[in-house]
């Protein structure tokens, strides 16, 4: 018998002739956010998903992002103005609680579903391809869909109350709004990647965090103004990034509160540290999340 010719594998075809090449990532800092643009359609289909399905099976719908900021600043002005009788700097204090809360609940929002990106994603994560970030800044946009709303509600209860000759007086720091809320986002995106990484090996973890939310919340001038906080002391309510962010804003819109340009830049600071250090957490530890999970 002749000898038999051996069959030769099929030429491998030019990268150039796929949508996508997948390689695996050769450092820490390997991040491709190029990659975003080519799953943007992903990226707002699940935008729209998770603003969506919030509101199924509900009595109310979207109506909750309006009753969420109102009926949070009336209970704060009943028992922290009315009861504790705490200091609002000479502000109506439902406007008071109204403007912190708005802001507060936009980076407690971003903070607790991006920490759930990951585990809230593992089904998809297993059965295609996709950048592991676009999970998690579809939440960030979702959530600023609320906030826009809400944002809403503060401005017109602001005019109302402007219309009956309360002392407001919306400045020129209006136009820093864009980079506080871009703050916010950033913090609630960092803190959770760097949770949603940790969590995933160690379960219990997540139960601190609302927890640490909480406390966050209270060591943040939202229910009290920093003035009331003698000048020796003052320092230390700086030294939570959050302060200056929620202090600015509260001036910006109302034209009383403590800004303080040293520490909003000090916080900006710590923000590109954090999230650098929460995007390259997240996506080391998303490699091999579908595997462990």
């Amino acid at each position: 018998m002749p000898p038999s010719t051996p069959i030769s594998a099929p030429p491998i075809p030019h990268s150039a002739a796929w949508d996508l090449v997948i390689r695996p990532r050769t450092g820490w800092f390997d991040w491709r956010l190029h990659e975003l643009w080519q799953h943007r359609d992903l990226f707002w289909l699940l935008v729209w998903r998770d603003f969506v399905t919030v509101h199924k099976q509900t009595i109310l719908g979207p109506l909750w992002h309006v009753v969420n900021p109102i009926l949070t600043s009336l209970i704060y002005t009943l028992i922290f103005g009315r009861v504790v009788k705490l200091p609002t700097d000479g502000l109506p204090p439902i406007l008071f609680y109204m403007c912190g809360t708005v802001a507060w609940n936009y980076f407690s929002a971003c903070f607790v579903k991006t920490n759930n990106s990951l585990a809230g994603n593992a089904g998809l994560f297993g059965k295609v391809y996709f950048h592991r970030l676009v999970a998690p800044l579809s939440v960030i946009v979702s959530c600023f869909i609320s906030f826009a709303i809400q944002c809403g509600i503060l401005a017109a209860t602001v005019m109302l109350f402007g219309l009956r000759g309360a002392a407001i007086h919306p400045n020129v720091y209006l136009l820093l709004l864009p980079v506080l809320v871009l703050m916010l986002a950033g913090y609630g995106l960092a803190f959770g990647l760097i949770c949603s990484a940790v969590t995933t090996r160690y379960r219990d973890l997540g139960q601190v965090i609302g927890f640490f939310t909480q406390l966050l919340m209270y060591a943040t001038p939202i229910i009290y103004p920093v003035s009331v906080v003698g000048e020796k002391y003052r320092w230390l309510i700086h030294a939570n990034p959050f302060a200056s962010i929620i202090e600015t804003f509260r001036y910006a819109i109302l034209g009383k509160g403590t800004p303080e340009p040293f520490y909003l830049a000090m916080s900006a600071l710590l923000l590109l540290v954090l999230l650098t250090l929460g995007i390259t957490l997240y996506l080391r530890k998303a490699r091999t999340f579908v595997d462990t999970v």
